[in-house]
């Protein structure tokens, strides 16, 4: 009990630090909106998102229909408010894929090193050889589109940066004389790395996790936008783009509702990375 009131105290004060950032407030809150939106989407969509209006097809924004509707006559906004929560679910369950890769290979490259360091670490720069989208574009043409291989592909792109990060982390504590005369009492391995040389670890991981939901939210909505992430019915922002191409002129709200949605996701979330980052570590403040 002891833990988990301490865990949540160590949140709270996140968050209180955050608040004085008036950056970080601004990332915060949006993120924030996000996640609500996502939780609440039933409760908020006014209609629903398989639901055709064929008497209104295409309609401009009004009080009816707040982001106007579709060529099939469907409600924008609440398949944005239903896009927001695919690409919630997306982001942070192909990111704690990679995390979780990432957190694994990363400890057994650091603390190891030799043989086993640089087995791990080749195999992450031909990971890393490839551009990030091209690799997921593979990967998805591999296994098939659908949401479970989109979150698939999305985590293994994202391994590599997380195994780095963990890597050079625990490089840099394992070194330090705590953990040095913990193995000198005989102490295993396991719990050196986690009492000892995992809690020493989590700014930078947790910073790199926030950053890199941004980074699968836009991955998501580039498969989709290409008919290889989330398939119909179910709404995504990259495929409401794609399918708004071919009504730009006759209706742009189509392509622009999706558009500020994901421009203000991946914003918000790079600016709560950014922001969290300070509070986690100040010396890297400028």
């Amino acid at each position: 009990m002891k833990t988990i009131s301490g865990i949540i105290k160590g949140i709270l004060n996140i968050i209180k630090e955050l608040f004085k950032d008036p950056i970080g407030r601004i990332g915060l809150i949006g993120v924030g909106i996000i996640i609500l939106l996502s939780l609440f989407a039933p409760a908020i969509a006014p209609y629903d998102i398989t639901e055709m209006f064929t008497k209104n097809k295409m309609v401009a924004p009004n009080g009816e229909f707040l982001f106007g509707t579709d060529n099939f006559g469907r409600d924008v906004f609440s398949r944005i408010i239903y896009g927001a929560r695919v690409s919630l679910k997306v982001g942070i369950i192909s990111v704690g894929i990679s995390a979780t890769c990432g957190y694994i290979l990363g400890m057994a490259a650091g603390y190891f090193e030799g043989i086993v360091d640089s087995i791990i670490m080749r195999f992450m720069d031909i990971l890393f050889a490839f551009p990030s989208i091209l690799l997921a574009l593979f990967i998805v043409s591999a296994l098939g589109p659908s949401l479970n291989n989109t979150m698939i592909a999305i985590g293994i792109v994202n391994t590599p940066v997380f195994t780095r990060t963990v890597r050079a982390s625990v490089i840099s504590v394992k070194s330090m004389e705590y953990i040095v005369s913990a193995k000198s009492i005989g102490l295993k391995t396991i719990n050196i790395i986690l009492k000892h040389i995992t809690p020493n670890i989590l700014a930078p991981f947790t910073v790199q996790a926030t950053l890199a939901l941004s980074g699968a939210i836009l991955t998501e909505a580039s498969l989709s936008f290409l008919g290889l992430g989330i398939q119909p019915p179910d709404p995504s922002w990259g495929s409401m783009l794609s399918e708004s191409r071919k009504y730009m002129e006759k209706a742009p709200w189509l392509a622009i509702a999706p558009a500020i949605f994901i421009i203000c996701t991946i914003l918000s979330f790079n600016i709560l990375g950014d922001s969290l980052r300070d509070v986690l570590d100040p010396k890297l403040k400028l």
